[in-house]
């Protein structure tokens, strides 16, 4: 960590050689530039300032990959600053969901980054916190699909300060949070006893981002005239806004009902929801179609065999407002001294009770309700009403059970429970959806996509990255080997326990590289682990002693040439006929002769292509 006595007196030394009125309007131009929001002293943290200087390879480590290639999900050992820079090149725009838990700021030695331990007293410490997380995730941006979504958990302490650089790292992206019970009771009050036993899950998303939702009750869908428009039922005819309020505009009307010539009178304090073509003109602006269109196409239904007044005088319909004889809605009357127009009635038949729309099942935007924002425990599920639009998880008790059932022993600390992933997964994607957790540690993540995968036969993907952890005390500890990945093996071969779960991956390594070097550095198995993931390939092992590499999919083929050779040449003749377009990379592209030009193949530079994708 840089000095701060030192850079206090950088800044003080860049000020020495201006006046008093010039040190005067350099403070009045920074107290004009101020704004709402969050600020963390980032020239102060140089040990954790990311380099983007060095190219960032990811070598497939064969031996550690688990179950035969071609391998869907891959497992990333390295530093997650790295390792999201290689999928910047591999997977832009590509992920559905991101989920991450990352450290909590806490000042515990729980987290290694830059082998920087975060020291609870230090003066930076928030800031150097954000910084690390700020840098991931405007790269994290990069990698979500247009309907992507980023769940971030945090504790009630730092949620603010990590909600507000959200903000500046993910503009306008914010779409709210989920509030999570950690823990059922809790004696530890501290000195204000009080215990949070809640967590939060931040939501950041993308446009065109949906949660899936829960059930809707069609209970209420309890008539159908046997039209073949389905069962329907009776909806509010209303919106909450008075006759006064300019929203309302000319939606304060009498109502007709042309089969009974029957009119009823509108709530001055709940006007109706569709406009009339008699009362606001055929040029009128509307979003949806006149309340007379509705009711030509019978969705308007008016009461059966009303109540029916007339009021021959002015003096007569007074006196039936003066003694509440008049329709109401509730207590409030319908009918008042203080409302316009109200010689309109005289004369009329009035009719008592409330019209109501006609509401198809088969009209519903939505078969399901949005979601809440509270995850309720699975011990307090009993509470929930039914059909009520709640996640349900486990605690951190489920969390610590599933990893000392598959571990045997308590192999990692702080996992969180299972359900509350899968559910997150569940109402965050769809099958064939790509899952990332770039903070994965013990794979949870991994395993809810694995048992919401064997749930509804889905086929949904998943990209866990996680650090060795390695210390001078501990050079040989490796988070990622042992555990990350461990717990994918063991789940594939817990039969008693998971029979149904199953997921090979491909395990990857990374590295950097210096990037003039890529042609001598980058290794032809390396580079085709780029070139495959770009092109939305499985990852496949590079075939050891040849010079080029060949995938065929059935959209793509994708060839790698190491070295130009007459048996290259063959190998891709077989391929032209298919049809499918051939994208061809060559570390020397210029040796490539003797194609056939009619032939749908484009040859591209390893080198120029891997730099593009890289600097994007």
């Amino acid at each position: 960590m840089a000095d701060s006595g030192e850079s206090i007196k950088k800044q003080a030394s860049a000020y020495d050689s201006l006046t008093r009125s010039q040190l005067i309007a350099l403070l009045k131009k920074r107290d004009a530039e101020r704004k709402l929001g969050l600020v963390w002293e980032r020239d102060e943290i140089s040990p954790d300032k990311a380099i983007d200087s060095n190219f960032v390879v990811a070598d497939l480590i064969a031996d550690q990959c688990e179950r035969p290639a071609p391998w869907d999900n891959l497992i990333i050992e390295g530093d997650n600053y790295d390792a999201l820079r290689w999928l910047r090149m591999t997977h832009r725009g590509q992920v559905k969901c991101i989920y991450i838990d990352p450290p909590y700021n806490t000042g515990n030695k729980d987290w290694v980054y830059n082998d920087d331990y975060v020291d609870k007293a230090h003066r930076y410490r928030h800031s150097q916190w954000l910084e690390f997380l700020y840098q991931r995730l405007l790269i994290a941006r990069d990698l979500l699909a247009p309907d992507g979504v980023l769940l971030c958990s945090i504790n009630d302490e730092n949620r603010a300060r990590l909600e507000l650089m959200m903000d500046q790292a993910l503009p306008g992206m914010r779409v709210g949070s989920f509030v999570w019970r950690t823990r059922i009771g809790g004696n530890e009050g501290g000195e204000s006893f009080f215990s949070p036993n809640q967590e939060h899950v931040l939501i950041f998303a993308n446009s065109g981002f949906r949660f899936g939702g829960t059930d809707k009750s069609f209970d209420m869908y309890k008539w159908d005239d046997g039209d073949g428009k389905g069962p329907w039922r009776k909806s509010d005819l209303t919106v909450a806004v008075g006759y006064t309020d300019k929203r309302a505009g000319k939606a304060y009307y009498p109502l007709r009902d042309p089969k009974t010539d029957i009119w009823y009178p509108c709530n001055p304090d709940r006007v109706w929801g569709y406009a009339s073509k008699d009362y606001s003109g055929e040029n009128g602006r509307i979003k949806t179609k006149y309340m007379e269109e509705w009711i030509a196409e019978g969705h308007i239904l008016f009461p059966e065999e009303p109540r029916v007044e007339t009021f021959e005088s002015k003096d007569a319909l007074l006196a039936a407002i003066r003694s509440g004889d008049v329709p109401t809605s509730g207590r409030a009357q319908l009918l008042r001294e203080d409302l316009p127009d109200l010689d309109f009635w005289i004369g009329k038949r009035i009719g008592w009770g409330a019209p109501a729309f006609k509401r198809y099942k088969k009209d519903l935007k939505n078969q399901t309700q949005p979601l809440s924002s509270w995850i309720t425990p699975k011990a307090e599920s009993e509470t929930v009403p039914e059909g009520a639009n709640m996640v349900i998880s486990g605690t951190n008790d489920e969390g610590a059970k599933v990893i000392k059932d598959v571990f045997g022993e308590k192999a990692f600390n702080y996992a969180k429970p299972a359900s509350l992933i899968r559910e997150l997964v569940r109402q965050s994607t769809s099958p064939g959806d790509l899952v990332l957790d770039f903070f994965a540690g013990s794979a949870t993540t991994a395993q809810a996509v694995m048992e919401l995968d064997a749930q509804d036969g889905g086929d949904r993907r998943f990209i866990m990255v996680s650090s060795t952890e390695a210390t001078g005390e501990e050079p040989d500890k490796n988070i990622c080997r042992d555990v990350t990945a461990e717990r994918v093996r063991r789940l594939n071969a817990n039969t008693d326990n998971y029979e149904r779960l199953s997921a090979g991956f491909a395990y990857l390594r990374c590295r950097e590289i210096n990037p003039l070097e890529i042609d001598d550095a980058l290794t032809p198995e390396a580079a085709w682990s780029i070139l495959e993931a770009h092109h939305g390939l499985p990852l496949t092992v590079w075939p050891e002693g040849d010079t080029f590499a060949i995938h065929e999919s059935e959209d793509v083929t994708l060839a790698l040439i190491d070295y130009w050779s007459d048996a290259a040449a063959k190998a891709l003749s077989l391929v032209f006929d298919a049809g499918r377009p051939v994208f061809l990379y060559a570390f020397a592209p210029g040796q490539i002769t003797g194609l056939d030009a009619s032939a749908n193949i484009e040859v591209r530079s390893i080198r120029d292509t891997l730099q593009r994708l890289f600097s994007a």
